[in-house]
């Protein structure tokens, strides 16, 4: 089953200013989740002149508890308890024909819920940016638009290759090696019986739909604080905002070492 989310809206700043502030959106007051961001990838294409980045996200997140009461117990292992979640973002930025394409997608718990999310952060088209003499008229009117589109995919349920191997491994050679099953030998039914594969991938699929609306709005507004920091005091004022949130998350010591001393059992200093 597949599901689609798709909005669009647009900031009140340029594109330049749009297209830094993706780059510095982290940490800020509505993403105290994300414990830390590295560029796993950077490399400038002289032939088109754009900006290639791969960057990994390491966000602290749980499966929702109206997807984990769905589930059989202990299907998702030890993943379940930590609390943390790996998220892969790609980007292109074309500053000179003023357009950036992003695209993020999770890299846990796939085999149950896989969402990518792919946004295009265009400057004013010609339509709606230049003026009648065929200038650029950015400058004025300073908006940035914004498209995204969300795809939702549940394979819960469904078996993938291993499944399928395996079956054929323990599946009798021949008719005559099958052993028969009396007729009122029922297998017992599992946890799952009275639901649908396709009606358990449906909820899966809505509730993380759900989740994503919620995030999208958060998002929106740590961009705009980020952006209203560039406004007001430029680059240094962004990356000074940006240290004190991450030590009014994390304290000074930064989250890193907080989760060493939780390993080693040592309490935080007083």
């Amino acid at each position: 089953m597949v599901k689609f989310y798709e909005s669009s809206f647009s900031y009140d700043y340029p594109f330049p200013a749009v297209s830094l502030a993706y780059f510095l959106r982290y940490p800020n007051p509505y993403a105290k989740h994300v414990l830390s961001t590295d560029v796993i990838d950077r490399h400038f294409d002289p032939d088109n002149q754009r900006l290639h980045t791969t960057r990994l996200h390491l966000k602290r997140s749980k499966l929702p508890p109206t997807v984990l009461k769905l589930l059989p117990k202990g299907i998702l292992g030890s993943n379940s308890d930590s609390g943390q979640s790996y998220i892969l973002e790609k980007s292109v930025v074309d500053v000179k024909e003023g357009w950036m394409t992003t695209e993020t997608r999770n890299l846990e718990w796939t085999g149950i819920l896989s969402v990518v999310e792919k946004q295009s952060y265009q400057r004013p088209t010609r339509e709606n940016g230049l003026d009648g003499d065929g200038t650029s008229n950015e400058a004025q009117n300073g908006t940035t638009d914004v498209k995204t589109s969300t795809t939702f995919v549940s394979r819960f349920g469904q078996g993938g290759p291993r499944t399928a191997r395996r079956k054929a491994e323990v599946a009798p050679a021949s008719s005559e090696s099958a052993v028969e099953v009396p007729d009122d030998v029922q297998p017992k039914k599992s946890f799952l019986s009275s639901w649908s594969t396709s009606s358990l991938q449906r909820t899966i699929e809505a509730i993380g739909m759900r989740r994503t609306r919620e995030a999208l709005l958060k998002s929106k507004d740590g961009m705009n604080v980020v952006l209203g920091r560039l406004r007001s005091g430029g680059l240094v004022e962004v990356l000074e905002e940006m240290r004190k949130d991450r030590e009014a998350m994390y304290g000074p010591e930064g989250p890193w070492k907080r989760t060493w001393k939780q390993g080693k059992g040592i309490e935080d200093d007083k």
